[in-house]
């Protein structure tokens, strides 16, 4: 099988994850940091398991450079959930 038809069964999987799975728990966690709310053990581990996917995942997105926004945009998002989350910390 050839590197492009793998590439595009592997950013099925992804996108699919995304819109249905990471987004909307990303959603619920930018929403509750931005009500104040300090971030959870499984939010610190979900979170970490995204960064660790972006990692692993960073060869294909570099060769399909059709989806860097959508994956700049979603790591850009786990960084404000971060960044908020130990600013709220901070004020506990």
């Amino acid at each position: 099988m050839e590197q492009s038809q793998k590439d595009r069964g592997s950013i099925i999987a992804l996108m699919e994850r995304l819109v249905e799975i990471d987004l909307p728990r990303a959603r619920r966690l930018l929403d509750r940091v931005n009500a104040g709310l300090t971030l959870r053990d499984t939010d610190i581990e979900f979170l970490k398991r995204l960064y660790e996917d972006s990692e692993r995942n960073e060869g294909l997105v570099e060769r399909n450079p059709a989806y860097q926004a959508v994956f700049t945009r979603s790591f850009e998002l786990y960084t404000e959930i971060i960044r908020k989350g130990l600013e709220n910390e901070k004020l506990q």
